[in-house]
């Protein structure tokens, strides 16, 4: 069990915001809090439609409108930095090419944005590309464009700097960094496509390009660490590697080749007494218990539409490790609040003893009401209290 400590910062943080963190910590050590910790997700569609459905001013934000507990902040973890190339922009679409040297079309009427066109596009290209410093400051301290933040289901460019926005989210909320693993990199720099060909096309020289990425990110985390300077209070590593149906690659390729980055991520951040999430999305029953020995603290999203089910895990696992998800999103769509409030109660069965924060399992989507998520939340709220009464 790893034993998190308090830091110290010229920063000043409410009591709330000190409860929200300890409520975490002891979550993570195993333990139960006060409450059931209480994050998510959201697309911006869905909160544009939660303002005018419950009727809440331009600027209401759900992470404050629910005094949630947590928060992630994305710097810029592009391996090149530089402003989008705007390709084309109408009322209809826009595409830009971005710092993965891919070009990406964002229609505006559709909810996420597509990968069209790679410039690195042979294993050659990937065993020659180089990163720009993992260690330069305008990732952490300076306004610009990056694809992590700028292109998802909205388009936004000149996004403040990545330390302005950790601070102002520090006063209020339990404040996690977020790092990418090398699958999250791989899909955007030469597309899932490639990346499971060329691993099998290219068995030798492939590693060689997976461990240049692995180092890269293992260093933005280090950085954006530092850059904090004691400002975090977690890390997500994001590492999508499965589907629906299960794993991209072969489980023992997975081991040799990636656990050990995420291991060096994990491994540092414990040292730097920050508690990790690790967001990987699709059917990973295969490898959970490598989560377990890695140290994860809490594994998100468990995607139940992907045969992720907590109260399953829960019984293989204990309480080796937390969870954070599960809660099928695509119910929430239906507002069917009956067949809601029996998964949501069903699903904090598993946040007894703890190491368990409540979420959807991926993100609120625009399919979602901002009546039902209200209504979600209520229930949380009045259930989630230790000792749990379900």
């Amino acid at each position: 069990m790893f034993n998190y400590t308090g830091k110290s910062t010229s920063l000043d943080r409410s009591e709330n915001a000190q409860k929200k963190v300890k409520r975490l910590q002891m979550a993570a050590g195993h333990q139960e809090p006060d409450r059931i910790p209480i994050g998510e997700f959201f697309w911006n569609s869905f909160i544009n439609r939660w303002r005018i459905e419950l009727g809440l001013p331009k600027d209401a934000n759900p992470y404050y409108h629910y005094d949630l507990d947590w928060i992630v902040v994305n710097p810029n973890m592009d391996p090149h930095i530089k402003n989008f190339k705007v390709l084309f922009n109408n009322e209809e679409e826009v595409q830009v090419e971005t710092g993965y040297e891919v070009e990406m079309r964002k229609r505006h009427d559709f909810p996420m944005p597509e990968m069209i066109k790679w410039k690195v596009d042979t294993i050659e290209k990937l065993l020659d590309f180089t990163f720009d410093n993992p260690y330069d400051k305008r990732r952490y301290f300076a306004a610009g464009d990056d694809h992590i933040n700028g292109v998802g289901d909205t388009f936004e460019q000149n996004i403040p700097a990545w330390i302005d926005r950790v601070k102002s989210f520090y006063p209020d909320f339990a404040v996690f960094g977020g790092v990418g693993e090398i699958n999250e990199c791989l899909t955007r720099l030469i597309g899932q496509e490639n990346a499971m060909l060329w691993s099998m096309m290219h068995y030798d020289s492939f590693p060689n390009a997976i461990a240049k990425i692995g180092q890269f990110y293992f260093d933005i985390c280090k950085a954006q660490v530092e850059a904090a300077d004691g400002l975090l209070d977690g890390m997500v590593i994001w590492g999508d590697v499965a589907y629906k149906n299960g794993l991209f690659f072969d489980p023992e390729y997975w081991r040799e080749h990636f656990k050990p980055w995420v291991k060096k991520m994990v491994d540092y951040c414990h040292e730097k007494g920050l508690m990790v999430i690790y967001h990987g999305c699709g059917n990973v029953n295969a490898i959970f218990g490598d989560y377990i020995e890695l140290g994860v603290d809490f594994y998100n999203p468990l995607e139940a539409k992907a045969n992720m089910d907590v109260n399953c895990l829960r019984e293989k696992y204990g309480h080796a490790i937390g969870f954070c998800g599960n809660n099928n999103v695509m119910d929430w769509e239906t507002g069917d609040k009956n067949q809601i409030k029996a998964d949501v109660l069903k699903k904090l069965q598993a946040a007894r003893g703890g190491s368990f924060i409540f979420q959807s399992d991926h993100s609120v989507t625009s399919q979602v009401s901002g009546s039902t998520y209200d209504f979600i939340i209520k229930l949380v709220r009045e259930h989630g209290n230790y000792p749990l009464k379900l």
